[in-house]
C-alpha cells in the first residue's frame, strides 16, 4: 500500500474558538494508483494534501506513507523523507527565480544526494518538451512552460509518490490539456503513485478514483 490515511483531523483556533478543517478522514491508495481529491473551495482539499505530504501536522490521526508513520518523525526527518520519496507540484509553480530551468529541476535530486542530478534534470526537461529552455530563468518562461518545469522537477528525483495541488488551475485550456497528458504519461512511465487536488473535471476523470470532500469530510 502506498498511502494509508487513518482518522485524520485538523483543527485551528479562530475568534469563536476552534474550527474543524478536516474530520475523521480515512482512505488508502495503492501503489501506482491515481487519485483525485475534489470538492468546493474551502472544503479542506489542499489542507488534506499538505497533511498527507507531511508539510503540515494534524490535530489527530495518522498518515502511513510507504510504510512510514510520517508524524512519528521529527520535522527534519519528514523533510529528509520527502526528499527521498516525494514529488510535489504546486499551483503557483514555486520555481526559484534566481535559478535556471535546469537548476530548478536539479534541486530535489541534489537534495536527495544524487550525483546524476544534472543528467536526470536534462532528461526530464526533454520529456516535457523544454530541451531548448534549460538555461532560461522562470521570468522568461510562459505559465505553461513554468508548470512543465515544475512537473519535471517533481519527477526528477524519481519519487514513489507524486502530489499535485491544482496543477492546471492557472493555465489556459490547451496548455492544461497538455499538462494533464504529461502528468499521466510520466505517471505511467515511472509507476509513480499520483494524488492530486483539482477543480478540473477532465483531470479528475483521468484518475482511477475520485475522493469527494465536503466541509472537511469525505462524502464519497
Amino acid at each position: 500500500m502506498a498511502l494509508e490515511v487513518r482518522n485524520l483531523g485538523k483543527r485551528v483556533r479562530d475568534a469563536d474558538g476552534w474550527l474543524n478543517i478536516l474530520e475523521q478522514v480515512a482512505f488508502e491508495v495503492e501503489q501506482g494508483e491515481s487519485l483525485a481529491i475534489v470538492g468546493a473551495s474551502g472544503s479542506g482539499k489542499s489542507t488534506l494534501l499538505g497533511l498527507i505530504a507531511g508539510l503540515d501536522t494534524p490535530t489527530e490521526g495518522q498518515v502511513i506513507a510507504l510504510g512510514t508513520d510520517l508524524f512519528a518523525l521529527s520535522e527534519d526527518e519528514r523533510a529528509q523523507w520527502r526528499a527521498r520519496h516525494l514529488g510535489f507540484v504546486f499551483q503557483s509553480f514555486q520555481l526559484l527565480p534566481q535559478m535556471t530551468a535546469l537548476e530548478n529541476v536539479m534541486l530535489p535530486a541534489e537534495l536527495a544526494g544524487n550525483g546524476q542530478a544534472a543528467e536526470w534534470a536534462s532528461q526530464w526537461l526533454g520529456k516535457v518538451g523544454l530541451a531548448d529552455r534549460l538555461g532560461h530563468y522562470p521570468r522568461t518562461l510562459s505559465g505553461g512552460e513554468q508548470q512543465r518545469v515544475a512537473i519535471a522537477r517533481a519527477f526528477c528525483a524519481r519519487p514513489q509518490l507524486l502530489f499535485a495541488d491544482e496543477p492546471t488551475g492557472s493555465l489556459d485550456s490547451q496548455t492544461a490539456a497538455r499538462v494533464i497528458d504529461l502528468l499521466f504519461e510520466l505517471n505511467a512511465d515511472a509507476g509513480t503513485t499520483l494524488v492530486l487536488v483539482t477543480h478540473d473535471p477532465l483531470l479528475a476523470q483521468r484518475c482511477k478514483r475520485r475522493l469527494v470532500i465536503e466541509a472537511g469530510r469525505i462524502v464519497r
